[in-house]
């Protein structure tokens, strides 16, 4: 298998290369294979995309909004046209199974541009009478934003960043992962299809120096990270110091609460997809499920019989349910937290291994643990693999105060027939997206991302629109100017 691109780095409308960066070998998860081989950036390719992109950021700024918008939503219609294709790299980029990426990837990405598209033309300001004077405000772009993907959604998140960046007028420059090093220069490709001018969106590939240097660069505005919250800190850090504008969608170690009166199939859903879905390796999963006690026994039967059921194999195989992590470090710092999980007491119902006939990719089984308290590191720290804890309750206060027991705030879930109890539980709740009887749906129509060491900001909706423009006010005097001598 070869998905070999034609250069590292896309800068400027075309492909660049410069083989004197470090080599990122692109492996498919399923069996270990590279499949590709890019070179990190070097200082002069990171500054060719700077440049570029600053250029290209003020012809871009100096369009009509409804021209920019255009754009925005031709680029959704070839990723829409493409779907298959880019749903295809998306699966060997990443080893998800392409029973998921063909409806949750690369569609999502282009609901994002085709959403901000529509809404380009209305990011406007406000006029305030002043008696007989006024004033205006005007939004306007940062200037050339940064953005740092994840490899567990290569493509919706450049989508997610990009589409209010260049919505706003500004310009992107775009480090993917080192993991998944692929699927961006197709977004890039497919920007200059739809008519952006070159250099709007470039993507330049690198481990963590080159995201540093992207960060603390004098033309960078803004920085947006998807990422660990360890790597967010130093993000961020490095962002201050030239105090730019910045969004940080950061780790998760989310509560599901399933209240005696839930759907219990409803529930189990839910926490299988905010466990086992994408093998577990989703920032806001529900990897802390507090089941109550009444029900706890009923939930766990219904959860390892459905489990059982999951299919897993060759991720290119759409009848393929779970495909294998991300790569062989991930998988073995998942099997190392199963091994920490059963030292200190947790019960493993079923899962815990590598499946039979996969050693070559790097799978582990969906795992299910009970018997988890709030102390065990399992039930404290992100594993990002496919690894349910439950933990049961008893009251409703006692669990809003065990969920909220933690440094992190991105996601929280609600289940119960009790809609007062909902509305009540998930406004006690610290975190920024929250569900009621539903688990990690992530429309662009609603804003997304986390309090706490969760993140800053907000991705998706209007409100990322604050995120991306800065206000400009202006006073208009329609008299003489009086003073005092």
């Amino acid at each position: 298998m070869n998905l070999q691109p034609q250069a590292s780095h896309f800068i400027d409308g075309q492909y660049v290369e410069d083989s004197a960066g470090r080599i990122i070998e692109c492996n498919y998860p399923a069996t270990g294979e590279v499949i590709a081989q890019v070179h990190s950036a070097t200082p002069a390719v990171i500054h060719q995309a700077l440049d570029s992109a600053l250029r290209a950021q003020k012809q871009w700024a100096a369009l009509a909004p409804v021209e920019r918008g255009r754009v925005l939503r031709r680029a959704a219609e070839i990723i829409i046209a493409r779907n298959r294709e880019l749903s295809e790299l998306e699966t060997r980029d990443t080893g998800k199974p392409l029973q998921e990426t063909l409806v949750a990837d690369a569609t999502s990405g282009a609901q994002a541009l085709e959403f901000f598209g529509g809404i380009a033309p209305t990011i406007n300001g406000e006029m305030m009478p002043l008696g007989a004077d006024f004033a205006y405000t005007r939004r306007e772009p940062l200037g050339v934003c940064v953005g740092i993907g994840a490899w567990n959604y290569p493509t919706q998140i450049a989508c997610w960043k990009a589409a209010p960046a260049l919505a706003c007028g500004n310009a992107m420059v775009f480090k993917p992962s080192e993991l998944t090093p692929l699927c961006a220069l197709k977004l890039a490709e497919i920007f200059i299809e739809a008519g952006a001018p070159a250099g709007l969106f470039n993507v330049v590939q690198g481990y963590g120096d080159v995201g540093a240097a992207l960060a603390t660069d004098p033309r960078t505005a803004k920085v947006s990270l998807t990422g660990s919250v360890a790597t967010g800190r130093k993000v961020y850090a490095a962002a201050a110091d030239g105090v730019r504008h910045v969004t940080m969608e950061l780790g998760g170690k989310s509560p599901l609460i399933i209240f005696e009166d839930a759907d219990l199939d409803n529930a189990v859903s839910a926490a299988i997809n905010a466990n086992f879905y994408s093998s577990g390796q989703i920032c806001s999963n529900g990897t802390r499920v507090f089941v109550h006690e009444a029900v706890q026994k009923a939930f766990i039967a219904r959860v390892a019989e459905r489990t059982a059921r999951a299919v897993i194999g060759d991720p290119l195989d759409e009848n393929t349910q779970i495909g294998p992590l991300i790569s062989a470090a991930q998988r073995d710092k998942v099997l190392s937290y199963i091994e920490i999980g059963k030292a200190e007491g947790a019960q493993l119902v079923f899962g815990g291994a590598i499946p039979a006939g996969y050693d070559n990719g790097f799978y582990i089984e969906p795992t299910l643990f009970t018997g988890v308290t709030d102390e065990m590191r399992i039930a404290r720290e992100e594993i990002f693999g496919p690894v349910l804890s439950v933990l049961s309750f008893k009251t409703e206060a006692e669990v809003i105060a065990r969920a909220n027991g933690t440094e992190f705030g991105l996601s929280a879930g609600v289940f119960t027939q009790d809609i007062t109890r909902a509305h009540r539980t998930v406004a006690a709740l610290e975190a920024g997206t929250c569900w009621i009887n539903t688990y990690n749906l992530t429309p662009v129509e609603v804003p997304f991302g986390g309090v706490k060491h969760s993140g800053v900001g907000r991705e998706n909706a209007r409100a990322a629109i604050e995120h991306y423009t800065q206000i400009k006010s202006v006073y208009v005097a329609m008299s003489d100017v009086e003073a005092p001598f």
